[in-house]
């Protein structure tokens, strides 16, 4: 996604292909959900749909609603390393903006999923409380990592002091408003500068903007 992502160091095809695996199965989860209703799908079904074993589900998913959520660990890792890995002149915002950045390089091409994803857990309040819980876990493992870029001849601290979790928080409420906005059709713009526009938004402290970008 011209526009957004920093630079990263090239994916290896195995991970390449991983991505692509977990993709393939949260695709078929959601569809076949919209389809025939989330408790008519079973793991078989999803694993038929995306062409692999169950036991290969379960190498990607802890249990069948992760996938309706599209719940993965790896990329809570990815953006850590990311944020610890950062030049050291930037500052936590940045950071965290292109770390985020690099995970969303796909949301155009997936937006049709994305969309049906979000039908999906309107019917499911259930898989909305598992998505939030999810969300508050990474949400703490970034700020964990904000606190150690910040300090890091300190040991990463289990529980990040206020700046390091309302940076954490806010980025998260960023890439919440900036989907939801592209998403529902609120912007015409492509959603690398609608990213960029909330990011900001922040930076700047959040004054209130023109007329014309309101």
């Amino acid at each position: 996604m011209q526009g957004v992502k920093g630079e990263e160091a090239p994916v290896g095809l195995r991970e390449r292909k991983k991505r692509a695996t977990r993709a393939a199965l949260a695709e078929a989860a959601v569809r076949l959900a919209a389809e025939h209703g989330i408790e008519n799908v079973t793991v078989e079904a999803i694993s038929d749909a995306a062409d692999v074993s169950p036991r290969t589900f379960f190498n990607y998913f802890d249990s069948r609603d992760d996938a309706f959520v599209m719940i993965d660990s790896d990329v809570g890792a990815r953006i850590r390393r990311a944020v610890l890995g950062a030049p050291p002149e930037l500052d936590p915002l940045t950071v965290v903006r292109d770390a985020f950045a690099a995970e969303l390089a796909d949301v155009e091409s997936r937006h049709e999923v994305w969309n049906l994803r979000a039908e999906v857990l309107k019917q499911a309040p259930h898989l909305m409380v598992r998505m939030l819980g999810a969300h508050m876990e990474d949400e703490l493992v970034l700020a964990r990592a904000i606190a150690k870029r910040l300090d890091p001849d300190a040991p990463e601290p289990e529980q990040p002091g206020l700046y390091p979790r309302l940076v954490a928080a806010v980025a998260g409420t960023a890439v919440r408003i900036s989907m939801q906005h592209w998403g529902a059709g609120g912007a015409s713009d492509p959603f690398p500068v609608v990213f960029r526009s909330v990011f900001a938004h922040l930076a700047a402290g959040l004054p209130a903007p023109a007329r014309g970008d309101r």
